[in-house]
């Protein structure tokens, strides 16, 4: 691959890594919140800044052993349940499970009844060190598409002495290391920014959650579909990136409709 096949295959993963790091970056910004308030930018930052390191030490170990993950290391075959677990799919389903617990549980959190009773959240917060760990494993956890996207992007056939092809393939690190590096640059100029927004604009960020419950259910039929998991003999399908943003761009849709029309409502009411 030449040169300019290179810059092009570099720009093709920062789209691709700022198309798929959306979802990653409102998780961080929510998260955050878990924090003490003094501590919360300091915690997306650092966040973020590990999560940088952690992705590129998951590229080099994939790069490596990609069949350790991939391999199943438990077959089921039971009277209603099928699958074959392997490292990846457990690792996705996992995650799915805990953004989808997150949100439901902020959801609810949100509308409990005493929530706008006093001037601060009265919320237990969590250590800093807490809640950066629980960013960098998340992360990891969005970051599995991106890297093996990445990985499929990012080779080139290896050549002979005498420039011929030999039908293996190479994967070229520095093109995937520095679209993670840059992709995590900006993450951390824009997370301060997309909280502040959610902090001003509390109606978006139930729009958030909401998404986020979204990304939950996305990840669980992926992580179920990577598993072959059948249930009755009905074999999960993983809800594809069409139909996420889909979704996605309805509920936007409806947020906005909505705020635009309660914004008249009041005006009407304040007239009369």
């Amino acid at each position: 691959m030449d040169i300019i096949g290179q810059l092009f295959t570099l720009m093709m993963l920062l789209l691709l890594q700022a198309v798929l790091g959306f979802d990653n970056l409102l998780y961080i910004s929510i998260e955050s919140k878990r924090a003490p308030k003094e501590k919360q930018a300091y915690v997306r930052k650092l966040g973020i800044g590990v999560a940088v390191i952690a992705r590129l030490i998951l590229l080099f170990l994939l790069t490596r052993i990609i069949a350790a993950f991939t391999n199943p290391f438990l077959v089921m075959d039971w009277k209603y349940v099928e699958g074959q677990l392997n490292l990846e799919s457990v690792i996705v389903l996992l995650g799915g499970v805990f953004i989808l617990y997150t949100a439901v549980k902020e959801i609810f959190h949100m509308i409990s009844n005493d929530h706008f009773d006093i001037g601060n959240d009265d919320r237990k917060f969590k250590s800093p060190g807490r809640v950066i760990l629980t960013i960098v494993m998340m992360n990891l956890v969005f970051s599995f598409d991106s890297i093996l996207s990445a990985m499929a992007l990012a080779q080139e056939p290896v050549l002979d002495s005498a420039g011929n092809p030999t039908g293996e393939t190479q994967y070229i690190m520095w093109i995937m290391a520095t679209a993670i590096i840059i992709s995590g640059i900006l993450m951390i100029v824009l997370a301060n920014k997309v909280s502040d927004f959610l902090q001003k604009n509390r109606l978006y960020e139930i729009l958030g959650l909401f998404i986020l419950f979204i990304v939950g259910i996305m990840l669980i039929s992926e992580g179920a579909h990577k598993a072959h998991l059948k249930f009755f003999g009905n074999e999960i399908q993983p809800m594809t990136k069409t139909t996420f943003y889909f979704v996605i761009s309805i509920l936007v849709l409806i947020d906005i409709v909505q705020s635009k029309f309660q914004k008249k409502l009041l005006a009407q009411k304040k007239s009369n």
